[in-house]
Order: structure tokens, then C-alpha cells, then sequence
């Protein structure tokens, strides 16, 4: 939590208890409600590479990701197919199967799922392309993680639209573990839509308010499906028309009155953010921390390299406990997060070395079954935190 977000909800908290409903229009810290998520749109939109109005801060990750395939996926007899990365975030597997579902279709034909090669943790960019080259015309939406939740994986997210759009598809993109995490151009990169949540990179409180990307050249064809007050223009929202006039492009799709408190921790956060320089200085940051993490683990006597498990743990049937790291190594594919799969797989040495690193005040996140991701957080953990966080790692292990 930023020291500016816990002032803004304070400030809010204050705002609220002396004029109640009145702060929407007048706010004695010239921060009138209805207009809050002005202050947070121009942000987000340096955050992601958009433009200003093609951002929306709004809803939640996964509500937004429906309202977005309201509108995108538009499944044909021929071009019906959802490509995205095997074991996707649940919730984006709900999202996926339930919008199939929807259509009449059966998910399990619906639904690509790209796994990586046998012994592999990540996909690679040529088989992610070959696919779209091989099975383009039946694929009607692709859709992946901009960094992979579980492996932290940073996916191609230029060279695998350019593709799709090459092949006639639309792309979308799940942010999640991507905005406020490594530098984005989504205007500039052609993506169609994304979203977003905001409570992890961009620190905007648990559960906080989620974000909507749709490129401008839509604002004329994709009016939203499922309208809401909070999409109507300003102007004439309060006088409570009957008729829907939406605001041009994403923001139209705003459906309600978003939690006061909620935007002004993420303002907080992104206002923090900006003060470091945004993205770039973050970015450079990030690399030095997670690559210094990266370097101390694999000093670890059990550290294990990826290429070795195979034959190790499957071929051999070792029970030596260890653990490798299944993100890629080449920083440019991968964010502040460090994977770490804890071996044997399914020993349930993971959550022993999960409880003992909370023991000595190293907050990872277990991620079933077998693994801990370690991110080094660049707006304020240190290089001293990574030395600290791969000594105990050593010492979990050795109390094993």
C-alpha cells in the first residue's frame, strides 16, 4: 500500500462522513465524484500505451472481460475458435467456456488451448504463430495472458497480434499480471481490447477497481451490449433520460457507480507510479532486481535447471527435495515474477517451504500444487529483500 493511496481513502473517508451524497458534485478537495475517474483515465493510459479514452477504470477483471466478449467474439460456422494458453487463469477459463456456451457452441471444440512442448514449462512464439498460420481462419478470437499468472511467462503481445490480425482475428489481451509489471503499447501494437485488475503491480488495494482497453478504431462500430448509467454522457446523465446515449468508445461500457474509496487508492498508487517516472525507470528497476533474485536462487544447492527435471524427477524417480525456476530466463520474456516449482511435483514441499518463509516475514504466493511465485516489487523492495528472500529459501529447504 502506497503512503498516498492510505491518504487519498482517508481524505474520501473524510469527504464522505461531511457531505455525504453531495460530494459527487462538490468536493472540497476539487475532487467531485462523478468526475473521479477523469483524474485516473489519463494514468492508466500511460500505464498500458493508450490513448486517454481508450481506457476505462472500471468494474472488475472478469466482468470487464465479458463485456469485451459481448462485443468481440462473434462466433461463425465457419471462424468460432478461442485460441489461448492451456491452464489460462481459471476465471478466464470460466469466462471462455461460459461465452461458447452462450453461443450455442461446445467449449470443448470452441476452446484452443495451446500447452508447451514436453519437458517445457512456456510456450514458444513459433508454435503460438505456426498455429495462427495453420488454423487462423477458424479462430474467431485469440485471447492470452500478458504474462502468464502461473509461469510468468511475458508473451510476444506485438508479434502474436500482428499475426492475428493477419489472419483475419480479433485480440484480446488479460492484463492482469501484465499492467503496472512491464512496459505496454497497446495502441500502437494494434491490440483490439483488454483488461485488467489493478491489486497487484498497480498496489490499488485487494480487489480494487479493474481497467478496459478498446482501440479507438472501434469507437464508431462496437456500441456496448449491456448498458449501464455510468456509461451515459455526463452531460445529460443526471437528468435521468430514458434513451441510452453512451460515451464514445470504451468508457460507454461503464455500468455503474464505482466505489469512491476504490479509485482513490488506485489514484494513490498510480500517482506514485508517475512520481518514479512511469513504466521505463520501473521497468529498468525491475530487471536489476529479478535478475539479482534469479542469480542468488540458482546459487541454491537445491536448485535444479529446468532442462534437468525431466530426467531427474520422471525418468530417475528422485525424491531429493529441490526446485527450479519454470520462468523464462530471458528477461525480455518475463516480468518481475520468479516461478519456482518445488520438486518432487506433488510432494507437498511447497507448502512446507511457503509457511516457513511466512515465518520469517518473506510474503511469496502459493500457487497449487507446486509452486511459489517470488516478484520483486521495484517501487519498493530492495536489493538487500532478494538477497534476504533466497537465504530463506535455503534455510526452508533445509528444515525440510
Amino acid at each position: 500500500m502506497s503512503k498516498r493511496s492510505k491518504a487519498l481513502v482517508q481524505e474520501e473517508l473524510g469527504v464522505w462522513g461531511s457531505r455525504g451524497v453531495i460530494g459527487h458534485f462538490d468536493h472540497p478537495l476539487s475532487r467531485p465524484w462523478v468526475e473521479f475517474t477523469d483524474k485516473l483515465a489519463p494514468l492508466m493510459a500511460e500505464v498500458v500505451g493508450a490513448n486517454e479514452k481508450e481506457v476505462a477504470v472500471m468494474a472488475t477483471l472478469t466482468s470487464n472481460l465479458h463485456l469485451m466478449m459481448d462485443s468481440f467474439y462473434k462466433p461463425t460456422p465457419e471462424r468460432y475458435k478461442i485460441l489461448c494458453e492451456a491452464k489460462a487463469f481459471p476465471s478466464d477459463q470460466y469466462a471462455f467456456a461460459s461465452q461458447a456456451l452462450a453461443h450455442g457452441l461446445d467449449p470443448t471444440k470452441a476452446i484452443l488451448e495451446l500447452s508447451p512442448r514436453e519437458g517445457e514449462y512456456t510456450l514458444r512464439e513459433e508454435d503460438i504463430l505456426r498455429t495462427l498460420d495453420e488454423q487462423g481462419s477458424s479462430i474467431a478470437l485469440v485471447l492470452f495472458s500478458g504474462v502468464q499468472y502461473y509461469t510468468g511467462q511475458w508473451f510476444p503481445i506485438e508479434s502474436i497480434t500482428k499475426k492475428a490480425k493477419e489472419q483475419g482475428c480479433i485480440c484480446g489481451w488479460d492484463l492482469a499480471h501484465a499492467a503496472g509489471n512491464v512496459p505496454l503499447r497497446l495502441h500502437g501494437w494494434n491490440v483490439d481490447f483488454a483488461v485488467w485488475c489493478t491489486y497487484k503491480y498497480l498496489n490499488s488495494s485487494p480487489g480494487g477497481i479493474a481497467g478496459a482497453f478498446m482501440h479507438e478504431k472501434w469507437n464508431d462500430i462496437e456500441r456496448p451490449k449491456f448498458a449501464g448509467w455510468w456509461g451515459h454522457e455526463l452531460a445529460t446523465r443526471f437528468q435521468m433520460p430514458p434513451t441510452f446515449s453512451p460515451i464514445t468508445g470504451v468508457q460507454g461500457f461503464q455500468q455503474s457507480n464505482p466505489s469512491v474509496l476504490a479509485l482513490a487508492s488506485l489514484l494513490g498508487s498510480l500517482e506514485t507510479l508517475k512520481e518514479a517516472g512511469m513504466m521505463n525507470p520501473v521497468r529498468e528497476r525491475s530487471l536489476q532486481l529479478t535478475g539479482a533474485l534469479e542469480k542468488l536462487l540458482k546459487q541454491s544447492k537445491y536448485f535444479v535447471p529446468a532442462s534437468e527435471v525431466l530426467q531427474k524427477y520422471t525418468q530417475s524417480g528422485s525424491t531429493a527435495p529441490g526446485f527450479t525456476i519454470i520462468t523464462p530466463a530471458e528477461p525480455s520474456s518475463r516480468g518481475a515474477q520468479l516461478s519456482l516449482l518445488f520438486l518432487p511435483v506433488g510432494s507437498g514441499i511447497m507448502q512446507k517451504v511457503f509457511h516457513t518463509l511466512l515465518s520469517y516475514g518473506v510474503i511469496g504466493d502459493e500457487r497449487q500444487p507446486d509452486v511459489i511465485r517470488l516478484a520483486p516489487a521495484p517501487l519498493y523492495n530492495t536489493l538487500e529483500d532478494c538477497e534476504n528472500g533466497a537465504k530463506f529459501v535455503e534455510k526452508a529447504m533445509d528444515l525440510l
